[in-house]
Formats: C-alpha cells, structure tokens, sequence
C-alpha cells in the first residue's frame, strides 16, 4: 500500500524552527536559513524594493514579499522571495498565504534545501506559470536565471562572482552581486 499524502495539518505540526513545504503530497521539513542565506536574501530584496517596488531609479510597477506561503493547488511553497506584478496584486496581502502565484520567484540555494528547491519546486513553478525563477547560491556566489517558455524553464543566465549584473526580469538597474554576497558593506 502506498503513503498516504502529507496535509496542511502535518505541515501545521511542525514545530516553528523549520520551514515546512508541501510537494506532491510529501512534506519537507527544513532548518531555517543560515545567517549568510538570510542576509543574501535581505540584499537582493533591498536591492529591488527601491527600483521596482518603490520606482526609485528604475520603473516601480512590483510588489515583493519575503518568505510568503504559496498555496498552489496541492503545494504549499514558501519561497525566499516572491514578486508579482503591480497590476496582478495591487495591494499587499493581509494573509499569511496566497494562492496567486507570482511572476518571479527567487530561492537562496543551502545544502539542505538545494535539491528541493531544483528537483521539486520548480516545476510547481512551471506548472503554475511562474515566468521567471532565479536560484542564488550564496556559497558560491553563483546566480541562476531561468524563464519559463512554452511550460519549461529555460536558463537565461549563469552568473558567478561579484561583478554588477544585469537579469531579467529585472534587466533595467544593474545589481550590485557583491554587495548581495556580502562582500561590501556600502
């Protein structure tokens, strides 16, 4: 006889220093962030807030939430970070899920969750039309950018170091990598 599917009330279980997932019915427990994962996360995150959330320097228009839990159908994700369309969610959420998927995730990669986050989540992502998905390594210094055509995720671009990139869909200001990796502080 086969497992029976996870529910939410077993993600509801456990305890609070995990993140619990839902995927295809299996859940996935995972330690929260490392301090250096948190904090490549908060830099980006600072990074596109003033240039597309704010429009300060660049074109606004984008609403981002960090850590949001991502109802999509059977699958309960919690991504690092989550952007959507101004026009698609016009006002922040007074919830602490949704089930409207964004237009851009992004996920700090770490040794316990890189192949979740790979294997499992992104073809979630595809299936619910998630068109851009970056995969940052922090360890590494190594950013992913893929989007997604005709139901399968393209890779746009590999980037490893801290030189400044440019990435979609965030292509308009340029992103200061080493501040991100922590390797600057200005």
């Amino acid at each position: 006889m086969g497992k029976k599917p996870a529910t939410y009330a077993d993600l509801e279980a456990l305890p609070e220093h995990v993140v619990g997932e839902l995927v295809a019915g299996e859940l996935y427990a995972s330690p929260r962030p490392t301090a250096r994962h948190a904090s490549a996360a908060i830099r980006l995150s600072s990074e596109l807030v003033g240039a597309f959330q704010r429009g300060r320097g660049g074109p606004g228009g984008w609403v981002f939430l960090g850590e949001q839990e991502l109802h999509l159908h059977q699958d309960v994700l919690v991504p690092d970070l989550a952007g959507w369309r101004l026009e698609r969610m016009p006002d922040v959420l007074e919830t602490a899920a949704t089930s409207l998927a964004p237009d851009w995730v992004c996920e700090v990669l770490s040794p316990s969750t890189r192949k979740l986050d790979r294997e499992a989540k992104l073809p979630v992502y595809a299936r619910e039309g998630v068109r851009h998905v970056w995969l940052m390594d922090p360890q590494t210094r190594t950013l992913e950018v893929f989007r997604l055509k005709d139901g399968r995720y393209e890779a746009l671009l590999t980037h490893t170091g801290v030189a400044p990139v440019r990435a979609e869909p965030f292509d308009a200001v340029e992103l200061d990598l080493a501040f991100i990796w922590g390797r600057t502080m200005s």
